[in-house]
């Protein structure tokens, strides 16, 4: 080999040292690594590999980091969605954590949603015998007792970076509801911390578990100085009664109108600043809350299931690529309603009197909207045509678009999160 070409490699490796100097530097030392599998989420593999669900945010940042300098590692921008066969960094159980942002600024590549609701899913209820449409209604829900209770500590879970974490529990129509409380440390307002009731989309009920699942959502409003309320709906984890589903019964929503009622009265919450923030189902549930509670000061849905009735029942349908479900469980809310009461066309003023679009004159405050146009879960639709009711009804509200996003606003996360909390300081932190 002459002299100039052992002179070109040398300057070659030399170079190549020089560029990849600095991001060799940056790589984490994983103590191990692991593969998602299916049912994985953050918070259990945190559990399993450094002993403690709530260093998933170290798992986050040690993977991020890896994965700038190796292909190999998946990105995760929010720690609520991963995806099966992801290959996560997990860092000495010694390290200490990063200081973590609200999400990650990179973007995540197709992950799962939360859930993949349709209409069977989130609304089975039972036979016909047991179906009643009138407690359904709005006038049903504002006849209910809804008695001035307390929240009860039943659980001190680890805490997270700047507010403490618990199981509490509450009374809803005798059965007792648990719910993950965060309240924030620090020196206490002088009427309470600002509160958000945060109610979630379907989850299996069999599946459920308070501590997963919208980790980076809790977590993004609890930092940020709220408290905040996750029930437990019935039926769901160690809440007592039965999961009937959200559509065909009241049970959820009288849940959540029993859990503010209940949030009002704890020591350290402020009860004249009390919001609500709902995805998907948990957004059905918050307007219907937000026409029956004045005490609710403002509202934020995510691709919430906030059509009425009839379009419920006509422009909602069962994704091409899922299953039928079987004979026996295809008696669901849709059918039953159709059987009892007839089609809209046939009895308007029925239909009108169980939508909460019906009453938005009575809305209790300011309401922000969000949803992705590639839902391919709730319509789109739906939050389209709510913003055009609230403008006819002469409410204020804001309505964000995110152009090819799924049902969890995936790529627009940072940003909705942003708009979202800066909506609740407006109309509940800093309320006059």
């Amino acid at each position: 080999m002459n002299l100039k070409r052992w002179i070109g490699l040398i300057v070659g490796l030399i170079v190549a040292l020089m560029v990849a100097g600095p991001a060799l530097a940056q790589t984490p030392a994983c103590a191990r690594t692991v593969t998602v599998q299916e049912g994985d989420t953050l918070t259990a593999i945190a559990q399993r590999t450094l002993g403690d669900a709530t260093f998933y945010n170290r798992i986050v940042d040690a993977t991020n980091v890896a994965a700038r300098v190796d292909p190999s590692f998946s990105t995760i921008q929010n720690p609520d969605r991963i995806g099966i066969g992801w290959k996560l960094c997990i860092p000495s159980s010694s390290s200490q954590p990063a200081s973590t942002p609200m999400a990650a600024p990179t973007r995540v590549q197709s992950p799962p949603p939360l859930a993949t609701p349709t209409p069977e899913d989130e609304g089975g209820i039972g036979e016909v015998e047991s179906f009643d449409g009138e407690a359904l209604t709005i006038e049903y829900l504002r006849r209910q007792n809804y008695p001035a209770q307390s929240l009860v500590i039943q659980e001190t879970l680890t805490p997270g970076s700047n507010y403490n974490r618990y199981i509490a529990s509450y009374i809803s129509e005798g059965l007792r509801i648990d719910g993950l409380l965060t309240v924030p440390q620090g020196a206490k307002p002088a009427t309470g911390w600002p509160v958000i009731i945060f109610n979630h989309g379907y989850i299996p009920p069999a599946v459920y578990r308070p501590t997963e699942r919208y980790v980076a959502y809790v977590d993004a409003f609890a930092r940020n100085g709220y408290i905040v309320f996750r029930p437990d709906y019935r039926g769901h984890a160690n809440s007592e009664g039965e999961a009937r589903g959200a559509y065909g019964y009241p049970d959820y929503t009288i849940d959540v109108l029993n859990a503010v009622a209940a949030t009002k009265n704890y020591p350290d919450a402020d009860p004249n600043r009390i919001g609500m923030w709902g995805h998907s189902m948990g957004g059905y549930i918050t307007l219907r809350a937000m026409v029956v509670d004045p005490d609710i000061r403002a509202g934020v849905i995510w691709a919430g299931v906030v059509a009425d009735y009839p379009d419920l029942l006509t422009k909602w349908r069962r994704p091409n690529n899922l299953p039928a479900p079987a004979l026996s469980e295809a008696r669901r809310w849709r059918v039953l309603l159709q059987e009892k009461y007839g089609m809209p066309e046939e009895n308007p003023e029925f239909y009108a009197s169980i939508s909460a679009n019906s009453y938005l004159a009575d809305l209790s405050g300011p309401l922000q909207l969000h949803h992705g146009t590639a839902d391919a879960s709730v319509p789109y639709e739906f939050s389209a045509t709510l913003a055009e009711q609230l403008k006819a009804a002469g409410q204020t509200y804001e309505f964000y678009t995110y152009a090819r996003d799924d049902h969890n606003i995936s790529q627009g996360f940072n940003e909705a999160m942003a708009r979202s909390l800066a909506f609740f300081d407006r109309y509940v932190k800093n309320r006059r």
